[in-house]
């Protein structure tokens, strides 16, 4: 026989899918004390991801590229170093400390250049070559799209 909690989350689970179909709701995120409830609903059954939107049109670019970017009135080129994956960015281990880069930083390859939150996975990303650090192109705790140039070292 199931506890009076359990038959509770699941009666407010069945409330909570009436109401995405009353109001044609795609996702419902409820969270209440010690509880979360997130119900979704996708078109013929599949769950459909909405895309992020980027701070600008980027193609994907193979690691090492040289690249052209536009920065303010003048023109640069160096490395790009693109996004591995989807996630959020972090520019320094924890918020107490310094960036692992600035503008104007000399890196040797393999240094760690900033980190990439993805599935709750912190995944170091590192510069694919050695020189100065010309651009920084994300900022803290942006969500950045594979792909996406990150860095862009000379």
């Amino acid at each position: 026989m199931a506890d009076k909690s359990t038959d509770k989350k699941t009666n407010l689970v069945r409330n909570l899918a009436e109401i995405l179909v009353e109001l044609d709701l795609n996702e419902i995120d409820v969270k209440d004390a010690d509880i979360r409830i997130r119900v979704s609903r996708g078109v013929g059954g599949q769950v459909i991801a909405a895309p992020q939107p980027a701070p600008f049109p980027q193609a994907p670019v193979a690691v090492g590229t040289p690249v052209m970017l536009a920065s303010d009135a003048s023109l640069s080129s160096g490395t790009a170093v693109p996004s591995p994956m989807v996630g959020t960015v972090y520019l320094s281990a924890s918020p107490e400390v310094a960036p692992y880069i600035t503008v104007g930083s000399e890196i040797k390859e393999g240094d760690t250049l900033l980190i990439i939150e993805a599935m709750k996975t912190m995944n170091h990303i590192p510069a694919t070559c050695s020189g100065t650090v010309t651009e920084i192109l994300v900022e803290d705790q942006q969500p950045v799209e594979f792909g996406e140039t990150l860095v862009v070292i000379e």
